[in-house]
């Protein structure tokens, strides 16, 4: 769906790609994870549009994203960590925006503001900060377009709305849709994401499917001591410790997104090695 291919971006002095290159696929709930100023919110820009590269190329579907095509910009829609909403009506919002998307759906939007316990007749400039990102998702989830990005959706949301986004995504995935999450705030998707992109320094340290990793590794919390020698990585945690081993038995165990990313980090060299 998405090809980066030796993508080059800076900011003035700053520069965040040299020779980046990375493959979205359909059909995937993609989370997108890496420290502070590793150039997750940019690369997200840059995959939509909205910052074009210096050089090389971000391609959906095999169009050139820079241009910026309205066949191409109907298909995707990007909710930014921070956004500022029109102070009009919803329904004035609605009669402004939702002929960009052919496939929105009033109903679909409605359902959203139901979950989120949100009447249609609201009026944005009266909503707080978690009140606005609840009725952008709402929108953006009734949007309906084939890439759906995200950068910290979780932000503002109290415990009841991050419950909603995750039942949201859920329902709203087919085998022709993507959807890229970037967060730090792991444990909000770690039920939800199929593939795991961790960056780092210009490089994708891992770009590999839950389903792969928990093939490869084993992820184990508990107490008591740690076999060095066996261990891949391991770090303290109020259980004791989490660590990761490879999985050589076939045994079964949920991800720790936690533990996978600072192992990616302190370990690079190992978990490349597996997962290239």
């Amino acid at each position: 769906m998405i090809q980066v291919e030796k993508l080059n971006f800076k900011y003035k002095k700053k520069q965040v790609f040299s020779d980046f290159s990375l493959c979205v696929e359909a059909g995937k709930v993609y989370g997108l994870l890496g420290k502070n100023g590793a150039g997750k919110s940019t690369l997200l820009y840059l995959m939509t549009g909205l910052l074009l590269p210096q050089e090389g190329m971000v391609s959906y579907k095999g169009e050139n994203v820079s241009k910026r095509l309205p066949s191409v910009l109907k298909e995707m829609f990007i909710v930014p960590e921070e956004f500022e909403l029109p102070k009009v009506s919803l329904k004035q919002y609605l009669t402004i925006n939702r002929s960009f998307y052919p496939a929105f759906s009033e109903e679909d939007l409605k359902n959203n503001l139901d979950y989120f316990e949100l009447e249609p007749n609201i009026h944005l400039g009266a909503l707080s900060l978690g009140q606005k990102k609840k009725v952008f998702m709402s929108f953006a989830l009734a949007a309906n377009t084939p890439l759906l990005i995200m950068d910290e959706p979780t932000n503002g949301l109290d415990i009841p709305g991050k419950s909603q986004f995750k039942k949201f995504i859920a329902s709203k995935m087919t085998d022709e849709r993507s959807i890229i999450i970037s967060t730090h705030q792991i444990q909000d998707v770690e039920k939800l994401i199929d593939q795991v992109i961790i960056i780092e320094e210009n490089k994708v340290l891992l770009n590999a499917s839950v389903r792969e990793i928990t093939q490869k590794l084993r992820f184990t919390t508990g107490e008591g001591s740690i076999n060095p020698k066996e261990v891949l990585y391991a770090s303290p945690s109020i259980q004791g410790y989490n660590a990761i081993y490879l999985n050589e038995n076939d045994a079964e165990s949920d991800i720790n997104l936690e533990t996978l990313f600072n192992a990616s980090l302190n370990n690079s060299d190992k978990i490349k090695a597996l997962f290239n």
